[in-house]
């Protein structure tokens, strides 16, 4: 109930659309002026027109990023699949990594109007929504997936449900499959999704699970190999480390020959799991392969041999012994990958860890002790991430100290130095948490700051920064 001489808050369901461009402070920090006459253009000439023609309304701006509300959730789903079609043909002279990508989250909840903003856990869900998703991707919530599903013809991919900051329950997220980001009716938009950027790896290890192989020579059998392959989709997605793909994108597959690496690239998996079926009489041979993805190396592989009569019965044992093999197979590729050293040269990492007790001593003349070693390392190996991630640290202790007589050197140095981490090492979680803290603490970009925090997080739960 209101209280007595309060005022009355407005409310309206809305579906919220959020949006920014991925590593804009990158591009800014490498082309400030190129990159906002770019973001210019793109508002101008294909952003503000899509609004405008399904009936959005721009609630604000940030910098890159963008809050736009509808009235109809079809709409607002029309919209950014629109804009992003649009962004695939845009800058062809450009290097891929210095080409501007937007990230779109969508939600459908109840919001408090305030003048011409909006507030609420409709518009928060949308903003996570955007931090969590790809480059080039677009992420929904549960209440979008169920609105639009039998109103567009396109796929979503059910990635799990997800912890995200200031939101007390976790979110079931989807996100636009792959082949699916435009309609699913041929004709010019099969040409244009080629030109689609690969999608981003997931925060976890990741599998997609191909359609197996019919080698009976009868049709009819398919639907024991498709059979199979439910059951192991249905097997693997109860580890809960694993982010498996839907039956629905690796199905896409089915009846052609694949390039692993790129189904790789197309689905954002790190792994894939391919394999045959074959029934001679009573008498059913299955065989199965894991293969990393980014390199095509066969990580392992096992025949199964066993009887049609209870088809059911054999489905669940090749699934469990499928899972019960590729889970720690998984687990041994994941830690070889974890333990990979960050530097092939020995003293480089030597002097690394000399000067690590003395990064965060907050003492000037140990932090100098400590830079020194690091900028050493640094010129031994200029891509050694944890190095550069721990000397833009350094230089922010210097600037908190009031050291100098040019601060500002220290930021650009801070500043320019977690970059080159990031790039060095994007999936090393100390270096992410570090450059997390960096752009954090010079405000340089809150948004990105928390997003790559939360990525280390994921990436290492019990992570945390000295």
């Amino acid at each position: 109930m209101q209280s007595p001489g309060s005022e009355r808050v407005e409310r309206k369901l809305a579906a919220i659309l959020a949006a920014d461009i991925a590593g804009y402070s990158r591009l800014m920090g490498a082309d400030e002026e190129g990159t906002l006459a770019r973001l210019k253009a793109l508002r101008r000439e294909l952003v503000d027109p899509q609004i405008a023609a399904h009936k959005g309304r721009l609630v604000k701006t940030t910098g890159d990023g963008l809050l736009i509300e509808f009235a109809s959730v079809v709409d607002a789903v029309r919209c950014a699949v629109a804009i992003q079609e649009g962004m695939a043909g845009r800058d062809p002279g450009i290097a891929a990594a210095a080409r501007l990508a937007f990230r779109i989250g969508i939600n459908l909840g109840d919001v408090i109007i305030d003048a011409d903003d909006i507030y609420g856990d409709g518009v928060n869900i949308a903003a996570r929504l955007e931090a969590l998703c790809a480059p080039g991707g677009i992420c929904v919530s549960r209440v979008v997936r169920d609105q639009v599903r039998d109103k567009l013809d396109f796929a979503f991919e059910d990635i799990g449900e997800w912890q995200v900051k200031n939101i007390a329950r976790p979110l079931r997220i989807y996100r636009l499959a792959a082949q699916s980001a435009r309609p699913r009716t041929g004709g010019p938009a099969a040409s244009a999704q080629a030109d689609a950027p690969p999608l981003a790896l997931p925060d976890k290890p990741s599998i997609a699970v191909l359609p197996f192989h019919n080698l009976s020579g009868d049709p009819e059998q398919d639907y024991f190999a498709d059979g199979m392959v439910e059951e192991i989709i249905t097997a693997l997605s109860r580890i809960r480390w694993l982010f498996v793909i839907a039956r629905n994108s690796s199905f896409t597959y089915k009846g052609k020959a694949v390039d692993v690496k790129q189904v790789g690239r197309e689905l954002g998996v790190r792994y894939v799991l391919e394999g045959s079926v074959r029934r001679a009489g009573e008498r059913v041979r299955i065989t199965a392969q894991l293969i990393e993805a980014e390199t095509g190396a066969h990580l392992w592989a096992e025949r199964f041999d066993g009887s049609i009569a209870d088809i059911f019965t054999l489905q669940d044992e090749v699934a469990f012994g499928v899972v019960g093999t590729i889970e720690p197979t998984l687990q041994a590729a994941e830690i070889r990958r974890a333990t990979d050293r960050p530097t092939a040269d020995p003293t480089a990492y030597d002097l690394y860890l000399r000067a690590l007790p003395n990064c965060y001593a907050w003492d000037e003349k140990r932090l100098h002790s400590a830079l020194a070693l690091l900028e050493r390392a640094i010129a031994r190996d200029p891509h050694f991430g944890p190095a550069l991630a721990l000397a833009a640290v350094c230089h922010h202790h210097f600037d908190a100290f009031g050291e100098g007589e040019d601060p500002e050197a220290h930021r650009r140095a801070a500043l320019a130095l977690a970059r080159r981490a990031l790039q060095a090492a994007p999936g090393d979680p100390g270096v992410i948490c570090n450059a997390a803290f960096v752009f954090g603490a010079f405000g340089d970009d809150i948004k990105s700051a928390i997003a790559l925090a939360e990525r280390g997080l994921a990436l290492h739960p019990s992570f945390c920064r000295g």
